[in-house]
């Protein structure tokens, strides 16, 4: 069972899975401080975002480091490393959406369907982290990783009825037209990388059994 396997951990190995509790906890934060910076409008906010995204570089760092110095088999490394890797790039698109926010200006005409789709980023997310816990304990992740599917394929619809929404949109300059698209880009995003992270979770759920 995997609950007798996490019971059995070393000290490494228990800091890593912490370690990695940790990391997605961080980047549900994130996701619950873009989606209120963009609601309030805060500009310290969505700044105070990019500084989480360094934290959770540094938990990376951390995790990646104490994986090579031995913690687990060595045919389990990679698939942690990768899971890691790609909670990590959720950081850099959010850091780079906050920076697309800060650049620009989010017409009023698209603003409220952007919340929204940053509310369903930040459930997404904490289902992600309800993923991993149920890994841990050696439960069924079926119907966790369909729940994110689900928040994905929502945030899909918004997404495109969004880009036909733009259309429609008054653009000044090319500048301030990328800036827009790269938001709405970078915010769409961020649900199909949570969705490669639960899709791995499963892969590391098989070979843990």
């Amino acid at each position: 069972m995997i609950f007798e396997k996490i019971l059995s951990l070393s000290k490494k190995e228990q800091k890593v899975t912490a370690n990695m509790r940790e990391h997605i906890k961080l980047l549900c934060n994130a996701c619950d401080l873009f989606r209120t910076a963009m609601e309030k409008d805060n500009r310290d906010l969505m700044r105070d975002v990019i500084d989480l995204e360094r934290e959770g570089d540094s938990i990376r760092r951390d995790i990646i480091s104490l994986i090579y110095e031995g913690a687990f088999l060595p045919y389990l490394r990679p698939d942690l490393c990768r899971f890691v890797e790609i909670v990590d790039n959720v950081f850099d698109v959010l850091g780079d959406t906050a920076n697309s926010y800060l650049d620009g200006k989010i017409p009023e005409q698209i603003k409220s369907e952007c919340i929204r789709i940053a509310y369903f980023n930040l459930k997404i997310c904490e289902m992600l982290l309800i993923t991993f816990e149920a890994m841990l304990k050696g439960e069924d992740l079926r119907e966790k990783t369909l729940a994110i599917r689900i928040y994905e394929k929502k945030i899909d619809d918004i997404k495109f009825s969004l880009i036909k929404d733009i259309r429609k949109i008054p653009i000044s300059n090319f500048w301030e037209g990328k800036i827009l698209s790269e938001f709405i880009s970078g915010l769409a995003t961020i649900s199909d990388i949570i969705e490669s992270a639960s899709d791995h979770l499963q892969i590391i759920n098989v070979i843990m059994k």
